[in-house]
């Protein structure tokens, strides 16, 4: 009786396999870079909208026409890309079984989360993005916001606020304290490479193949 040791993988993919493989790199080689660069860009502009006070904007001669229109073009343009990246994402995880199965019980929670923070943040840019709008965010939630880190919340300041952006606020507190304990931690690494860099698409091993060291007769 011979006996031999296998390789660790016998199994060759077929054709469906290959065109599903291609199909996820190609849809994963865009809605990375959009969900990620996008992401960056929405707190860069949350960093410049609520931590600059207005009075800062006035000494350097910006106007309030050109603030709220940069406000609307450059963080609607990044919002739109972090959810349309989003998107893509959670729709290649649920098309995909092998990624759908390795989707965890926090992830459930995050993503929708996530997707509804965002939104918040569309409508509140949208609607408080013209020059004469009833309600100025920098006279209200920033100066919430940033008596926060002097741990004094100034709770008057955001009382007044429209729901949306009061909403915005309360989802994205909530995200802020699952984001450590879900995969989207990795969303703050700096993703230069991810333009170039090839893809790793893990998967289960099939009932067919056949590990390593195994004895085959």
């Amino acid at each position: 009786m011979h006996t031999s040791l296998s390789p660790s993988v016998v199994r060759t993919p077929d054709v469906r396999e290959t065109v599903v493989w291609v199909g996820e790199s190609r849809l994963l080689r865009v809605a990375g870079p959009l969900f990620h660069y996008g992401l960056l860009f929405v707190i860069a502009g949350h960093v410049a909208g609520l931590l600059v006070p207005e009075s800062l904007t006035d000494r350097l001669h910006v106007g309030e026409r050109v603030y709220h229109a940069n406000a609307l073009i450059a963080g609607g343009t990044a919002g739109l890309a972090t959810l349309a990246g989003l998107a893509l994402l959670l729709y290649r995880r649920v098309r995909t079984p092998a990624i759908r199965a390795a989707t965890s019980r926090s992830d459930r929670v995050v993503y929708p989360v996530l997707a509804t923070v965002v939104l918040a943040g569309l409508t509140a840019t949208a609607s408080g993005a013209t020059a004469g709008s009833a309600y100025d965010y920098r006279l209200g939630v920033s100066v919430w916001f940033r008596s926060l880190f002097a741990l004094d919340p100034d709770v008057t300041a955001i009382a007044g606020a429209p729901l949306v952006y009061r909403l915005h606020a309360l989802l994205a507190m909530a995200l802020f304290a699952l984001w450590p304990f879900t995969r989207l931690v990795h969303a703050f690494t700096v993703p230069l490479g991810y333009l170039v860099r090839p893809y790793v698409v893990y998967r289960h091993r099939g009932r067919g193949e056949v590990r390593a060291g195994r004895p085959v007769r």
